[in-house]
């Protein structure tokens, strides 16, 4: 405290005279504190100078221990070195001891395994002299993980003799299994009751020798089969076309009655789908040579009954081996031609021509674009269907001209038994032969892609074509004929259209087939593209025919208009012999204009309740144009 801090503590203490009263007790006290504060001084350089002389001492004894610690230490290093000295020398030989000991159990491991070996390949040269098949098989397996071994020591004699030996071994079980096999069939299986039972052995044997043996013995087995085939399908009397369902019979009736014995095959070997992929094969060469030996075009019915019975046995074996049948629900895809489910657009195709030429007329450019066609795929994997049948693909055209023929035929019938009306309580105005003729086409379809989807079927869509066409050509000489007149010369026509009030009906009902066979001609199209080869897909058109169509509907409605101007021509010869100069008044309304206005009202609302509103729009525009023109 400074002394002005210590004169004002005095003055706050004493601050007048009556207060210093109290000097003397204060006085006491602080003598009292400093008595004490001397008393504590003294005893703490007492202890300081207490404390000093022992912090020397243990300061000594300190240093003292260090110095042992240390020498401690010295020692123990002299002693490490000492022993890490006697510790080399003790495992100076160990890594030397340990490599021999490493080298000497390999050699004893390998003279154990080469002592097996030998012995292993001695008993199994005794099993295969008596043909203990069984036991073999499982020595066989023994014997090769024992060889795998001596890999390399290949090059030692003594491991050279012995593969030779097991390769000679081998050898000798191979040619006692395919002897022994070669009796399967012949008979001797019923005789000898444990020869079935000592093949099964073998077919073990087989297993345990090299993949190629069992390749070759399966071979062997499978051509051995058909041997008696070839020679019996193959002789003049049965190598006939009309005999093709015997074929299938021989090898079924073979697989059954050999259904037990050829048990002794182990299932992994498919040796009944390999023996029938092979008669396939066997039996495509055979009709492919019968095919190309005949003298004439085969009849067409033994043809298309050779040809079923052979598809009816491709699905029986892809039923029964399962892998790469073929779709066969195609009914649901031809059965909708004609109904005009298969899609909205193609139902309106036709329809969308005129719809663009009245939007045009009146100044409208709407445009519709088709859908995507989607393309059926077949699935992957090994297909029966058609590896016989396919060698009747190129023959087939007997069959595709009489297909023709019959279309044609049935064409000209429907043609001449049609009577170009409408049944009372028809919820439709097309004519008969129409709907008719699209029913014989899709049971004509459904024939052909019951036995083929490729090439036969493509140049059956092609007749197809060909008959709509030659029935667009029948609607078109159905229509009216013109003669001379007035009207024919004004338009550029080659003659003068009369038409009476069936003539005009009848033409409506052609108009409207044609639409319904240009619908039906896309639907067609659309669904023989998803039936056939993906390969004849892309070249499905029926394009063509539905241009013969349209043109039908356009001249049937061109038709229809000259065939009502036609019915002017006496009215308007009377307007010309009207005395237009010599007219002193003007009535109300003429005769020749009542006359037109009753043709019109009598004949219009007709065809507008046969004509749909599309193609009688068309039809009124028309009639406009011509009467302006």
């Amino acid at each position: 405290m400074d002394k002005s801090s210590a004169l004002e503590y005095i003055n706050q203490m004493f601050p007048n005279e009556v207060s210093l009263s109290g000097v003397e007790p204060l006085m006491q006290k602080i003598q009292n504190e400093i008595r004490t504060v001397d008393a504590g001084i003294l005893a703490a350089v007492r202890q300081q100078s207490n404390s000093g002389t022992k912090a020397k001492e243990d300061l000594a004894a300190a240093t003292r221990a260090v110095e042992e610690l240390m020498y401690k230490i010295r020692e123990i290093k002299t002693k490490a070195v000492q022993s890490e000295t006697m510790v080399q020398e003790i495992c100076r030989d160990i890594k030397k001891l340990d490599f021999a000991k490493k080298h000497i159990t390999t050699t004893i491991t390998a003279l154990h395994r080469l002592t097996m070996l030998v012995s292993a390949v001695e008993q199994l040269q005794v099993m295969a002299s008596k043909r203990q098949y069984r036991e073999a098989a499982a020595q066989l397996e023994a014997v090769n993980q024992l060889c795998s071994h001596f890999e390399a020591y290949r090059d030692i004699p003594k491991i050279i003799e012995l593969r030779e030996k097991f390769k000679n071994i081998k050898q000798i079980l191979k040619s006692h299994v395919f002897s022994d096999f070669s009796s399967l069939g012949t008979g001797k299986e019923t005789e000898e009751t444990n020869l079935l039972q000592q093949l099964s052995d073998a077919c073990l044997v087989v297993d345990a020798l090299e993949p190629s043996v069992r390749e070759e013995l399966v071979n062997n087995f499978c051509n051995r089969e058909l041997t008696s085939y070839e020679q019996i399908f193959e002789g003049a009397e049965l190598a006939k076309l009309d005999k093709t369902e015997r074929r299938y019979a021989w090898i079924k009736r073979r697989m059954r009655s050999n259904e037990e014995i050829w048990k002794i095959f182990p299932s992994s070997w498919h040796v009944s789908y390999r023996l029938c992929i092979l008669f396939c094969k066997k039996t495509r060469k055979q009709l492919e040579d019968i095919l190309a030996n005949l003298k004439e075009k085969p009849d067409v019915g033994t043809l298309l009954l050779a040809l079923q019975r052979t598809l009816e046995f491709e699905d029986e074996l892809a039923e029964k081996f399962g892998g790469g049948t073929q779709n066969r629900e195609i009914g649901n895809e031809i059965e909708e031609i004609g109904k005009g489910n298969n899609s909205s657009s193609s139902a309106l195709d036709i329809r969308k021509k005129y719809e663009k030429k009245l939007a045009a007329h009146q100044g409208g450019d709407s445009e519709e674009k088709d859908g995507s066609k989607d393309l059926a795929v077949p699935g992957a994997g090994f297909n029966f269907r058609g590896i016989v049948s396919s060698c009747f693909e190129p023959h087939l055209t007997v069959y595709v001209e009489l297909e023709e023929k019959t279309l044609m035929e049935s064409l000209e019938k429907l043609v001449q038994e049609e009577t170009w009306d409408i049944e009372d309580g028809s919820q439709s105005n097309v004519l008969s032969s129409s709907m008719q003729l699209f029913l014989i086409i899709k049971r004509s379809l459904k024939r052909c892609s019951a036995l083929t989807k490729n090439q036969t079927l493509y140049n059956l869509l092609k007749v197809f074509e060909r008959v709509l066409k030659a029935y667009a050509t029948k609607l078109f000489a159905r229509l009216p004929k013109g003669g001379t007149g007035i009207v024919a010369a004004a338009t550029g026509m080659d003659g003068q259209i009369k038409t009476s009030d069936r003539d005009e009906r009848v033409i409506c009902y052609i108009v409207n087939s044609a639409e319904y066979c240009h619908k039906t001609a896309g639907e067609l199209a659309e669904s023989v593209s998803k039936i056939i080869d993906p390969q004849y897909s892309d070249r499905v058109d029926m394009s063509e025919v539905q241009d013969e169509f349209s043109a039908v509907i356009t001249k049937s409605l061109v038709t229809l208009v000259h065939g009502l101007e036609t019915k002017f021509d006496m009215e308007m010869a009377a307007m010309t012999r009207v005395p237009w100069g010599s007219l002193e008044s003007v009535g109300d309304q003429s005769e020749y204009v009542n006359a037109i206005n009753l043709i019109l009202t009598t004949s219009i609302p007709a065809l507008g309740s046969l004509l749909s509103p599309v193609y009688f729009q068309f039809f009124l525009d028309k009639v406009i144009d011509y009467k302006v023109d």
